[in-house]
C-alpha cells in the first residue's frame, strides 16, 4: 500500500454527513445543540471557578459572557477555517481547564500585593495575550515539539493540573473560601445531590442522557437550593440587557511570574489539541498522515492560538477545542463543518444577554463544587491515562515521581520557596510550572535506558 493511499480518506458508513456535507435548517440546529449541551459546563465553570477564588463577584456576569461569545467566534473560526488559520473541522472552540491552576496562581500574585479586582484581570488577561503568541508560534513547528514534551512531561503535567483544582472543588463543596457554615450539613448535601445525580446519569443507556449528565446535575442542584431558599435573583434586574464585548475592559498588565506557567501550558495545549484534532479526523473518516492532515494540525493549532488571543483582547480566559465533541460526533453521525456554524451562532446569542451570567452567578458553591470534583478528577485521571499508554521504565517513573512530588509540595508547603528571589518563587510556586520544569530538564539529563528486549536482540 503507498503512501498516498495511506492518506487517502476512508468512507465512514456511520456517518450521516460528512465533513463538507451541508446538512439542513432541522438536523444542523439538532446537532449544534448536543454540541452545545455537552460543553456548556465547560465553558463556563473556568469563569465562575476564578471570579469566586479571586473574589470577583461583580465582573463575572460580563465575564461569563464574552467566555460564550468568544468561545462561539472561535469555534467559527476553527470550522470554517479562515486562510490558514483553522482545522476545518466541526471542532467546537472554548475555554480551557488546563490554564485555571496558573490562572489562579497569576490572581493570587496581585491579589496578596493588594491589586484590586481590576488590577488582577489585567493581569490576567494581559499575561494570556503574550502567553498565546508561543501556541501561535508551536503551530509552525508543531511536529518537532513532541521530542521535547513527550507523553511522559504532558501526562505529568496533566496530572499537576487536576489535582490542586480538588482542593478548590471540595472548598466549594463545604461552603467556599470564608463561608460562615463551611461544611455545614445544607451544604454537603446540596454537592451530593449534584454528584449523584450526575453518577447516575453517566450510567444510564441513553447516549444523549449521558452527554447531558453534568448539565442536569447543575439544574438539580439549582432546584433544591431554590427549595432551600439559597438563591437569590434580586440583583439581576441591574444587569444591562446587552453585553457589549469592549477590548480590554479592565486594562491591560503584565507580570513575568505569571508569564512563566502560562507559556508552559500553551506548549502542551499545543500537544493536547494535537490529539483531538487527531481523534476528530479519525471519526470524521478523514486522513491521519499526510500533507492534508498536517495543514488540518498546523491550522488547528494556529486557531488555537489566535483564539485565546481573541479571548484575552476580550476578557476571557484561553480558549482550546474540547475533546468531548468528538464523542458528539460518533453519536449524531454528523461531522459537517457547516454545523460549527450553528454552533458559533448559538453561543454568541447567549453571551449576548448577561442575564445568562448572572443566573449561573447565583448557583451556590456546594452545587458547583459537586460538579467541578468530577471534572477536576477527570482531568488528573486523564494525566494518567497519558502515561499509562507510555512504556514507562525505572527512569520515567522517576521523573514522574519527583516532577509530581515537587509540584504538589509547592502546592501545599508554599512557604518552603520563602528564601528565594521573590519573582523565582513566585513562579516555581505554581503546580504546574514547577512539575513542567523538573519533567522536562529530568528528561533531557537523564540518559535514556535501553528496555531488556531491545538489549536481548543486540545479544
Amino acid at each position: 500500500m503507498t503512501q498516498n493511499t495511506k492518506a487517502a480518506p476512508r468512507k465512514n458508513h456511520d456517518l450521516l454527513y460528512s465533513l463538507n456535507d451541508k446538512p439542513g435548517f432541522v438536523p444542523s440546529s439538532f446537532a449544534a445543540l448536543q454540541h452545545v449541551l455537552a460543553s456548556l459546563v465547560g465553558v463556563i465553570t473556568p469563569t465562575l471557578i476564578v471570579g469566586g477564588v479571586l473574589g470577583l463577584g461583580e465582573h463575572v456576569p460580563y465575564m461569563i459572557s464574552m467566555a460564550l461569545i468568544v468561545s462561539g467566534v472561535g469555534t467559527f473560526i476553527q470550522c470554517r477555517r479562515i486562510g490558514p488559520v483553522g482545522a476545518g473541522m466541526l471542532c467546537l472552540q472554548g475555554t480551557s481547564f488546563a490554564f485555571l491552576t496558573a490562572i489562579l496562581s497569576a490572581g493570587m500574585i496581585v491579589k496578596n500585593r493588594g491589586g484590586s479586582p481590576e488590577d488582577i484581570l489585567a493581569t490576567i488577561f494581559g499575561v494570556c495575550f503574550c502567553a498565546a503568541i508561543i501556541e501561535i508560534f508551536l503551530s509552525r513547528i508543531i511536529h518537532k515539539l513532541q521530542r521535547v514534551i513527550t507523553p511522559v512531561v504532558t501526562g505529568t503535567i496533566i496530572i499537576l493540573i487536576g489535582i490542586p483544582l480538588i482542593k478548590v472543588a471540595m472548598t466549594d463543596i463545604g461552603g467556599g473560601f470564608g463561608a460562615e457554615n463551611f461544611g455545614s450539613l445544607d451544604n454537603l448535601l446540596l454537592a451530593g445531590i449534584v454528584l449523584f445525580s450526575v453518577i447516575l446519569l453517566n450510567r444510564s443507556k441513553n447516549p444523549m442522557i449521558r452527554l447531558a449528565a453534568v448539565v442536569i446535575g447543575l439544574l438539580l442542584g439549582m432546584a433544591a437550593a431554590f427549595f432551600m431558599g439559597r438563591l437569590d435573583f434580586s440583583g439581576l434586574s441591574s444587569l444591562p440587557v446587552v453585553a457589549v464585548p469592549i477590548p480590554f475592559k479592565f486594562g491591560f498588565q503584565f507580570d513575568l511570574a505569571a508569564f512563566i506557567p502560562l507559556a508552559i501550558l500553551f506548549c502542551v495545549s499545543a500537544m493536547e489539541t494535537t490529539g483531538d484534532l487527531t481523534a476528530n479526523s479519525t471519526i470524521s473518516g478523514e486522513p491521519v498522515t499526510g500533507p492534508v492532515y498536517m495543514n488540518r494540525i498546523r491550522g488547528g493549532v494556529l486557531a488555537d492560538g489566535i483564539n485565546s488571543m481573541i479571548a484575552a483582547t476580550f476578557n476571557s480566559m484561553p480558549s482550546t477545542t474540547f475533546s468531548q465533541n468528538n464523542g458528539v460526533i460518533a453519536l449524531t453521525g454528523v461531522a459537517s463543518r457547516f454545523v460549527g456554524i450553528y454552533i458559533a451562532a448559538i453561543l454568541v446569542i447567549m453571551g449576548l444577554f448577561p442575564i445568562i451570567g448572572g443566573v449561573l452567578q447565583q448557583m451556590p458553591k456546594p452545587v458547583l463544587g459537586g460538579a467541578t470534583l468530577i471534572m477536576f478528577g477527570t482531568v488528573a485521571v486523564a494525566g494518567i491515562r497519558v502515561l499509562s499508554h507510555a512504556k514507562l521504565d525505572r527512569r520515567d517513573m522517576m521523573i514522574v515521581a519527583i516532577s509530581v512530588g515537587l509540584g504538589i509540595g509547592v502546592s501545599t508547603v508554599p512557604d518552603v520557596l520563602q528564601e528565594f528571589p521573590k519573582t523565582l518563587a513566585n513562579i516555581l510556586s505554581s503546580p504546574v510550572a514547577m512539575g513542567a520544569v523538573s519533567a522536562i530538564l529530568l528528561s533531557l539529563i537523564l540518559p535514556e535506558q535501553k528496555h531488556e528486549e531491545d538489549e536481548a536482540e543486540v545479544s
